[in-house]
């Protein structure tokens, strides 16, 4: 890489800075109208997929894989990402069931840009679900899983 054509090495405060949440308009004629799509955060991202995962301790007191949930993964996806004109979410973890409800062809075109915007691939959820249900009682790979008693 030349000098030319190197970027200049970011500082701490330029990466902290940085606006780098992306958003998209959505139109939904199911729901009469459009809503805002923002990308996750590398948290939100963490959390939505280990919300497909529940752990338990084996005999030996280690955290295994206890089930893979992918029910109402579209739904999940849509209330961390649809906000308000201000940037709120307009929905919570209590709403993830009764948004399921919704139609379905406008939660996958919600889905699928909250995917592109969040760079969560159809591959990273299959992955994901194929890995961890091929073998339940697989060692999550995580050193700090979330148990379930």
């Amino acid at each position: 890489m030349t000098a030319k054509t190197a970027l200049r090495m970011l500082s701490r405060e330029d990466i902290l800075n940085a606006d780098d949440r992306k958003t998209e308009v959505v139109p939904v004629p199911e729901w009469g109208g459009s809503v805002t799509v923002r990308s996750l955060t590398g948290i939100e991202r963490d959390r939505y997929e280990g919300s497909m995962v529940s752990y338990r301790r084996n005999a030996k007191g280690v955290p295994e894989v206890n089930a893979v949930e992918t029910d109402n993964v579209r739904a999940r996806l849509a209330s961390m990402t649809i906000i308000d004109a201000d940037g709120a979410n307009l929905f919570n973890e209590k709403d993830v069931l009764i948004l399921g409800l919704k139609s379905a062809a406008a939660l996958e075109r919600v889905f699928k840009v909250a995917q592109r915007l969040s760079n969560l691939s159809d591959a990273d959820v299959e992955s994901l679900t194929e890995q961890l249900g091929k073998d339940p009682s697989a060692p999550s790979g995580s050193d700090s899983p979330e148990i379930s008693a």
